[in-house]
């Protein structure tokens, strides 16, 4: 089954002058994960997504058509910053993989099935 493991977290992580060496460590970490997911046999593809400030949004309330929107919909601090989707034998697998993705500071990874026909 594959899951999709969205990718929360700070972006002020990344900011400051601390900030590339944090995302070259973030990255170095994303790396290593790919190359545990192959050695383990295990199908995989995701993508970092740009900064939130690119992020647009439609928004529905009470139906009709939506209003458009600059940013996350989210109020929150915490961006969607990628995903990785994988295969794997069932949730517990899923979250086991989810746990070693790299978060530098605070942040959260979702865990959520792909729908299968």
């Amino acid at each position: 089954m594959q899951y999709m493991l969205l990718i929360h977290e700070d972006e002020s992580a990344y900011m400051g002058e601390n900030g590339a060496a944090v995302m070259e460590a973030t990255l170095a970490g994303h790396m290593k994960l790919a190359e545990e997911w192959h050695a383990a046999g295990v199908a995989f593809s995701g993508n970092r997504l740009k900064g939130a400030d690119t992020a647009t949004t439609i928004r529905y309330e009470n139906g009709g058509e939506g209003t458009l929107h600059d940013g996350p919909f989210a109020e929150s601090h915490e961006e969607l910053g990628g995903y990785y989707i994988v295969e794997a034998a069932d949730l517990d697998e899923a979250v086991r993989w989810a746990r070693k993705i790299p978060i530098p500071g605070k942040g959260s990874v979702e865990v959520r099935p792909v729908w299968q026909d």
